[in-house]
């Protein structure tokens, strides 16, 4: 008989997202005149850029003619996106990367989570805590995390992130093998200056441990003194996978693109002790497991490096960072403690009187129809907080404040 996987049996029943969308509709069905305002989901509303626009209008007329016509594309992705993104996103830091350790995906989100199959399943994890569910999950999946007890995971090592050290992590006591950092981070907004995250590339070196990093967004940096990618620190090429995404940067939500960085000299042991190159892995199981990102959606990956593109990105990334701008000032003003929200499009805010997160959730919605997610979604340090997304259109941004001054005056 087939027996089932019973790892995914280890699961919550429901991803983060499914849960507050099932409560949502049922708030809908219960009070159907109430325009509901989500500030939950991280997902964008602003339109793809004219430049991208007219690069995928492009090449989908390239298809549509035998000469131009393209079938199955490179593995690792188009030479002329993975070129662009040494050009533009790296050598500008002073970072020399080779092409062939760039790898295009369908989003950072399936190589965050397939990433973990690089390494044995009895490798130590280690994570920032609140983290995005989909660092834990995957590891879930393959029995790396051990059991569930008292709301943490058995086998993970947790690096608790709160005010009460400023949401900068601690380097572990023990040896953990791998460590999943996110900068600027999700859910909190957050950030590492160079000399945090120097200390945790030295930590990697030292324990040859891996770091898996990432980056999907750094294009919301806006102070000048913070790292935008992890290889601007030295010797990070020797321990840390890096993840980009144009998601969020580039509206690219519904389009599907993004890419990971595996420099050749990161390398982990076998059993013999035998060095072996995770470029060279990584590329075997992509060959195997994944078809390549479509063409049109690299070519409007592209667009976005060319001048036009970049100054139409910008654009959009200062919009939502205005919105991020009003809601952490009028939260603010009504006595909220918010942080993030400088940094990053995610504002991380404490509940009044410290309200658990699911029913501070449930109260702002019945009292405003306003949608966050609950902290302790993304881990037990988020207990207590509730975080907001900055990715909502600029007039419901402000309807959403409008509501919550009035709730929170009654």
């Amino acid at each position: 008989m087939a027996l089932v996987n019973e790892y995914f049996l280890r699961l919550s029943n429901n991803y983060l997202f499914a849960d507050i969308a099932k409560k949502v509709k049922a708030f809908q069905i219960s009070h159907p005149k109430q325009r509901v305002i989500s500030l939950g989901i991280g997902d964008v509303t602003q339109p793809l850029c004219p430049a991208v626009i007219e690069a995928m209008h492009k090449a989908v007329d390239e298809m549509a003619v035998k000469a131009t016509f393209r079938g199955y594309g490179p593995e690792r992705g188009y030479d002329f996106l993975r070129e662009a993104i040494v050009k533009n996103d790296f050598l500008p830091r002073g970072i020399h990367l080779d092409p062939n350790e760039i790898f295009i995906n369908d989003g950072a989100k399936s190589d965050t989570g397939n990433i973990q199959e690089l390494v044995r399943w009895d490798n130590s994890v280690g994570v920032t805590d609140p983290i995005y569910p989909v660092y834990i999950d995957s590891n879930v999946m393959i029995g790396r995390a051990g059991k569930m007890e008292n709301g943490k995971w058995s086998n993970v090592t947790y690096f608790p992130c709160t005010a009460e050290n400023n949401f900068v992590p601690s380097l572990p006591d023990q040896r953990v093998d791998m460590i999943y950092l996110c900068y600027p981070n999700n859910p909190t907004g957050t950030v590492l200056s160079k000399d945090e995250l120097r200390k945790w590339v030295n930590y990697a070196i030292r324990n040859d441990a891996i770091i898996f990093y990432d980056a999907a967004y750094e294009a919301y940096i806006q102070e000048d003194d913070i790292p935008h990618s992890i290889y601007e620190i030295k010797g990070a090429r020797k321990v840390a996978i890096e993840f980009h995404s144009y998601s969020k940067t580039a509206g690219f939500t519904g389009v599907r693109c993004g890419y990971t960085v595996v420099p050749k000299e990161l390398t982990a042991v076998t059993l013999s002790g035998e060095r072996v190159e995770l470029n060279h892995l990584w590329d075997r199981r992509q060959c195997t497991k994944f078809n390549g990102t479509s063409y049109i959606s690299q070519r409007a990956a592209e667009a976005i490096y060319t001048p036009e593109g970049k100054k139409q990105i910008k654009e959009t990334i200062d919009y939502y960072m205005g919105n991020a701008k009003i809601m952490h000032d009028e939260l603010t003003r009504m006595g909220f403690k918010v942080y993030g929200g400088v940094n990053a499009p995610y504002l991380w805010v404490k509940t009044p009187n410290n309200v658990p997160s699911w029913k501070f959730f449930e109260q702002l919605l019945y009292g405003t129809a306003v949608v966050c997610t609950p902290g302790v979604g993304f881990g037990p340090s988020g207990e207590g907080y509730f975080r907001l997304t900055a990715f909502g259109d600029r007039d419901d941004c402000k309807e959403a404040m409008r509501r919550i001054a009035g709730w929170v005056s009654m």
